[in-house]
């Protein structure tokens, strides 16, 4: 299945249930870490590049499918 158009703000509020918390913003770059120590940066702009999400879901330790059972 393909991924969808996503915004970054939409991301954050998916990996935020997944036990993802915000640590700090840089920009429009905001830094979140999971209780088990995974990290992630996510581009907070209105829709973010297929490339750039899937690196962002393999930093977070999630597969594509995982990911879009979550939207």
């Amino acid at each position: 299945m393909k991924l969808p158009r996503v915004s970054g703000r939409k991301v954050i509020k998916i990996l935020s249930k997944q036990g993802f918390e915000v640590l700090r913003q840089k920009g429009s770059h905001v830094f979140l870490r999971h209780s088990n120590g995974k990290t992630t940066v996510i581009p907070n702009h209105k829709e973010i590049d297929k490339g750039t999400l899937l690196e962002i879901i393999r930093q977070a330790g999630l597969t594509r499918d995982e990911f879009l059972e979550l939207i």
